[in-house]
């Protein structure tokens, strides 16, 4: 079922409706002063998206002036909604209510006037922190929304590569049996075929064993020719190949849904079983940077020191807040193995800025 809405502008022009109806009402004097503040204060709701903060400093002498209550009440909510900074709220909302209260002009600040006016600043106070926590409750309300899209997406993108690596399980282990049981007896059938033929008398039966042999050798140029399409695929259902390489790091990066910057390049020779722990380091960490660490940025740089091979995934905070997911925390531990196997290092931790870092140093030689 579609929901219907109201376009932004009829809410605008309703809202400042409202706001010079009750900058009217509520002007004791018609004065010029007065009357430009109202009109700054009812006109700068226009601009409340984009310059909340101006506008707010623009509202605050027009609530001193005027017993105005739809203009603060608006911005203050304005403000809650786009900003995560609660000191400078909390800062908004007592300016506002100091204006609210604060008699005008200001020599009728008399010792009756002093004391009602202290009550007054506090049913304000109350009144102001209103708007700003519904404001704050919307603003989690979408960032709630948001991850939960995030986190759907995050499930299907792990279903497909569950997927992917149960086809790429299954093509391995038909590959290897086609090759140790398959190709050996087919093997057998064609050693058995050229002795026979050696060994016949019979011309009929030298041409039928000649005849097995060949089909036989053929047969198995065909399994070797299947072996070899099973164990690396290049189709697009199987993207995530059993022997993944440094060459697929740039499609790594495009289908991961994360702004990478890639710098650097490995050295001329890297060993498979590197190629392969490097791609799984870079793979794991994008995995964590999009379930941790919503809207930051990652940069990745490969290059060579020696005869070692070093890559360092770096990101930045997150822009949004993250929540709290499941894990089994074994996918860094799993990196830490894999580099130790292969002589190399691995190190990871936050960064200052509130971001996090993984680097690998992978031997190349052996000798």
């Amino acid at each position: 079922m579609r929901r219907w809405s109201v376009p932004a502008w009829v809410r605008d022009a309703g809202l400042i409706a409202l706001a010079v109806a009750d900058a009217w009402f509520n002007m004791a004097t018609h004065t010029p002063t007065v009357l430009a503040l109202a009109v700054v204060a009812c006109g700068a709701l226009v601009f409340r998206r984009r310059f909340p903060l101006t506008v707010f400093a623009l509202i605050v002498p027009a609530t001193l002036a005027l017993d105005i209550v739809v203009a603060p009440i608006a911005i203050l909510y304005t403000l809650a909604e786009q900003s995560r900074n609660r000191r400078l709220l909390a800062g908004c909302a007592i300016v506002a209510a100091t204006a609210l209260a604060g008699p005008w002009p200001p020599a009728e600040f008399t010792k009756t006037v002093q004391t009602w006016s202290l009550i007054y600043f506090g049913y304000l106070v109350a009144v102001t922190l209103a708007p700003l926590l519904v404001g704050q409750l919307v603003q989690a309300q979408r960032d709630l929304k948001q991850r939960l899209v995030e986190i759907e997406e995050t499930r299907e993108h792990e279903r497909a590569c569950y997927a992917q690596a149960v086809l790429a399980r299954e093509r391995a282990q038909l590959a290897r049996e086609m090759h140790d049981v398959v190709s050996h007896q087919v093997s057998l059938i064609a050693v058995q075929a050229g002795a026979l033929q050696a060994a016949s008398q019979d011309p009929l039966s030298r041409e039928a064993a000649r005849s097995i042999r060949t089909l036989s050798v053929a047969t198995l140029d065909e399994l070797r020719r299947m072996v070899t399409l099973l164990r690396a695929s290049g189709s697009r259902e199987t993207e995530l190949t059993p022997q993944p390489t440094l060459a697929q790091l740039e499609q790594l990066i495009a289908t991961s849904g994360i702004d990478v910057d890639l710098t650097g390049e490995p050295p001329a020779y890297v060993p498979a079983p590197v190629q392969r722990a490097l791609y799984r380091t870079v793979q794991e960490a994008l995995t964590n940077v999009r379930k941790h660490a919503p809207g930051a940025r990652a940069h990745i740089d490969i290059h060579a020191v020696g005869r070692t091979v070093e890559i360092t995934v770096t990101n930045t905070a997150p822009t949004r807040p993250a929540l709290t997911l499941p894990s089994s925390r074994q996918g860094l531990i799993g990196l830490r193995e894999r580099a130790e196997l292969l002589d190399g290092t691995f190190e990871n931790g936050p960064t200052p800025d509130g971001g996090y870092r993984i680097h690998v140093s992978l031997p190349t030689r052996t000798d």
